[in-house]
């Protein structure tokens, strides 16, 4: 599922299990989550968050939940080999900014923070001042750029459905792209700037429709591909991009 919407209220959290799987480089961390309608146990490497987590029923055993984890060491194995490699923000790197490849090049003589030049290969994003304060600099100034895009997103929705939204935040969670509480606050992935407009522009149609259709359904799809015709377009960019996102300033 590619969006969520925000609960009013979470259950109480339980007690956390851990299941210890050995692979060449060393141990891993399993974490078990129990789930009430859970009818089998379930395995799922994430890309996003690049872990792994086991799905049980509350009734299996730890145990029994372990010994399915040893049995399946190599198949964990063989997709945390295939997860693609994380690309830290630093001199030299190669960074999407709104669809297109841009190069990082630190300017530490240079005055400013973060801006886009083009280069004689390419876009540029340059960053000045010391290296250690690279990433956050270049954190921060992909951060503000998403937000920009967004506000101006949210407010053309906003205007087209005739609705009124709240606070906009951006966070960086790995199992949903935007919510809308029930309040009308919006929450987005700051990664979204990565991605080619079309599909920020898309998140933000998503979550403005669920000020009227809190759901799902068929009236609320028709709210959606009102303001936004291209929402097959942008979901089949999320499912088959989407998770690379997550690779970036690791």
């Amino acid at each position: 599922m590619l969006f969520r919407r925000q609960d009013r209220s979470a259950p109480p959290r339980a007690t956390a299990e851990w299941i210890e799987l050995s692979l060449d480089d060393g141990a891993l961390r399993v974490a078990v989550r129990r789930h009430p309608n859970a009818r089998r146990l379930t395995l799922r490497v994430r890309a996003a968050a690049r872990d792994v987590t086991l799905t049980a029923p509350p009734h299996v055993s730890l145990a029994a939940a372990s010994a399915f984890v040893q049995r399946h060491r190599e198949w964990v194995r063989v997709r945390l080999v295939r997860l693609p490699e994380v690309v830290p923000f630093g001199n030299g790197a190669m960074l999407p900014l709104r669809g297109e490849a841009h190069l990082i090049v630190h300017r530490p003589g240079a005055r400013g923070t973060v801006w886009r030049e083009e280069g004689p290969d390419g876009p540029l994003l340059c960053v000045a001042g010391d290296e250690p304060h690279l990433p956050r600099r270049l954190g921060d100034y992909l951060k503000r750029e998403a937000r920009g895009d967004l506000i101006a997103a949210v407010r053309r929705h906003s205007a087209a459905l005739g609705v009124e939204t709240g606070r906009i935040t951006l966070r960086d969670t790995a199992s949903r792209w935007g919510s809308c509480s029930s309040k009308g606050d919006l929450s987005f992935s700051w990664r979204l700037i990565l991605a080619p407009p079309f599909v920020l522009d898309y998140l933000a149609a998503h979550e403005v429709a669920h000020r009227i259709e809190m759901n799902h359904g068929p009236r609320y799809w028709a709210l959606v591909e009102r303001v936004f015709p291209r929402r097959m377009e942008a979901e089949a960019w999320l499912r088959h991009h989407g998770a690379a996102l997550h690779r970036y300033g690791g």
